[in-house]
């Protein structure tokens, strides 16, 4: 069967993370970066269905091609290292330690934002035909949104805040859902359709991803939206890295551990214990 049974994917989830801590920064940033190009890619091309059908729900049932393309391909989000990378320093694998923990989430944080601003250089070009003319339709929708989910937040103040926060959190769970799904079929469709649903989810609910935001928010800038690069970082960016941290690890990776890898192999079963205490008791008669 393709099917693979929750203590063999959390086996699965830490050996990734640990495989992730010692990759080489060359191939970390790389495949980061790469990462980043196709989950920017994908979110264009879902803004623009949006646009052009005028229904939202289409675009988020597209929106997840790229995640299943970046995923297949081993390449590495933000989201997803957020959530596997802790859990190789939790299991105590041998020469994991915070500060490579650290510097793993670095290297792709930056690999993952290079190529989001890649692509949200590229697609500015095209929908100003080389800034030589006004943003159309999708370039204009691209500005609102960053205006909507910078300013937007900052007119409430702390409670506005809390909502970015809490929106991280949400995605995140979701996001980092779909990575641990994938692994729980050893079929490419299996994967494509474990990964699909709470990916579709994040999106159409309007919930905060990172590196989707290295997207909007850049491509955002380059054509016209009202806001600037530091409504962009604090009233965005920062709170919602920090809140897919917590969505990742609380909700997925920590939950997963602690029932399928501490506990799992030391459960017994009283009923089994019975015939074992019985066994001698037979022999001496």
């Amino acid at each position: 069967m393709s099917y693979v049974s929750p203590p063999e994917f959390v086996t699965k989830m830490i050996d990734a993370g640990e495989a992730k801590v010692f990759m080489s920064t060359r191939d970390t940033v790389i495949r980061a970066y790469m990462a980043g190009a196709i989950l920017a890619l994908s979110a264009a091309f879902a803004v623009t269905v949006t646009v052009q059908t005028g229904q939202p729900v289409v675009g988020a049932l597209l929106f997840p091609v790229g995640f299943c393309m970046l995923y297949l391909l081993g390449f590495d989000l933000l989201t997803g290292v957020f959530t596997l990378v802790p859990l190789a320093l939790i299991d105590r694998r041998r020469g994991v330690t915070a500060r490579s923990v650290l510097r793993n989430w670095g290297l792709v944080f930056l690999g993952n934002f290079a190529g989001a601003l890649t692509v949200a250089l590229m697609m500015a070009v095209i929908f100003t035909f080389g800034f030589s003319t006004d943003p159309n339709e999708v370039g204009r929708t691209l500005g609102t949104i960053g205006e909507g989910r910078t300013v937007g937040y900052a007119e409430h103040g702390a409670p506005g805040m809390l909502t970015l926060f809490i929106r991280g959190v949400l995605c995140n769970w979701m996001v980092s859902t779909g990575v641990v799904a994938a692994m729980m079929s050893t079929s490419v469709s299996g994967k494509v359709i474990a990964m699909w649903m709470p990916i579709l989810v994040f999106f159409y609910m309007g919930f905060e991803h990172s590196v989707v935001n290295m997207f909007l928010f850049p491509s955002g800038l380059m054509l016209g939206g009202d806001f600037s690069f530091g409504d962009y970082l604090l009233w965005n960016e920062i709170p919602t890295v920090i809140g897919n941290i917590v969505g990742g690890v609380t909700f997925v990776g920590l939950t997963l551990y602690a029932t399928h890898a501490r506990t799992a192999a030391g459960r017994t079963r009283p009923e089994a214990e019975e015939p074992e205490a019985a066994a001698p008791e037979k022999v001496s008669v």
